[in-house]
């Protein structure tokens, strides 16, 4: 697997992240259990990649957990990101100083490690000052507990606001954006992608299969599998899930997604290969998280960093997707209890 620089940094990573959102049973979301898990883990080392991404959010700290006792014996051949910001308990959400050090150290207690490879503030904080963020993030560089840092979920203002505030303070500034970035929504190319390129940002893209609308398995005018990731949502009593799983399962979005599926056919491809290895080929992307629930899903969508995808289907995929200039409605973490 090619590994490529992250953003203006030394730090080299896989052109494939290996998302972990899906391990772990808290959420009964028909995840992956700690065995399986552990398989996915192997399997993904095995193949190359590098680089792994967790969250303290993700099933309330116990993804962290399975990740840090996965990775046991073999730390120092990972690149191991993960994200503070989001509630994991009593203490509150946010990017202050008390919340980000609490955070950071109890995500390094649950992954078992000493130091974070890439340290990412989960999303926004319109309440904190960007420039206290900005230097606690540098203050766990320098104590050795972190050593790039990066973003989720920022708009271009926010993103160029945050290199600002760390000039200022004299602090270290971020390497990484993860932004949300496939076939159904492309709206990072207005503004973000241009400021990640000025600024040396790298982007680790995520949602490359739009939720799994760009998997094939939804058709118009058909009701969701109720066993299938948007009929679960659908049927969840989760405040919000019904929305985001309605607003992905659109006419435009659909649409799409048929079109991904002549091409994939014409290419002899599973049709989320071919949506991966979309984004893969987009300018400015360095890498892209996969979110596989089994080793077979991972294999499968390893499978784009091999597929050589045409410049005549890359033309038909971006004239049929090229029209969203929307709001980035589709992030699933307004599904997030305030």
């Amino acid at each position: 697997m090619d590994h490529l620089n992250l953003g203006r940094s030394g730090l080299r990573v896989s052109r494939a992240c290996l998302g972990t959102m899906n391990f772990g049973t808290e959420y009964g979301l028909a995840a992956s259990d700690e065995a399986e898990a552990g398989r996915i883990i192997d399997a993904f080392l095995d193949a190359g990649g590098n680089f792994i991404d967790t969250a303290d959010l993700y099933h309330r700290g116990e993804t962290e957990e399975i990740v840090g006792r996965a990775l046991k014996g073999r730390r120092e051949w990972v690149v191991l990101a993960t994200k503070g910001a989001m509630p994991v308990g009593p203490e509150g959400r946010g990017l202050s100083r008390r919340h980000l050090t609490r955070a950071l150290d109890a995500s390094l207690r649950r992954l078992g490690t000493d130091y974070i490879d890439l340290y990412q503030c989960h999303q926004w904080d319109p309440v904190t000052p960007i420039e206290e963020t900005m230097a606690t993030l540098d203050g766990f560089v320098r104590a050795g507990k972190v050593r790039y840092l990066g973003c989720s979920n920022f708009t271009a203002t926010q993103l160029v606001e945050s290199q600002w505030a760390a000039a200022r303070v004299g602090g270290t500034p971020f390497v990484s954006l993860q932004p949300q970035y496939s076939l159904v929504q492309r709206v990072i190319e207005a503004d973000i992608l241009p400021a990640c390129e000025r600024h040396g940002i790298g982007t680790i893209a995520y949602g490359a299969l739009g939720g799994g609308v760009l998997t094939g398995r939804y058709r118009h005018g058909e009701d969701p599998d109720p066993d299938s990731r948007m009929g679960r949502l659908l049927g969840l009593s989760l405040p919000g899930a019904n929305r985001w799983a309605g607003s992905l399962l659109n006419d435009r979005n659909l649409g799409i997604a048929e079109e991904l599926v002549k091409v994939a056919a014409e290419l002899d491809a599973e049709p989320a290969a071919v949506a991966l290895a979309w984004v893969a080929r987009r300018p400015g992307v360095t890498s892209i998280l996969l979110g596989p629930r089994s080793v077979a899903q991972l294999r499968g969508n390893l499978a784009a960093f091999e597929l050589d995808l045409p410049d005549e289907a890359m033309s038909r995929l971006d004239e049929i997707s090229h029209q969203d200039t929307g709001p980035m409605d589709g992030s699933f973490f307004h599904l997030v209890p305030r």
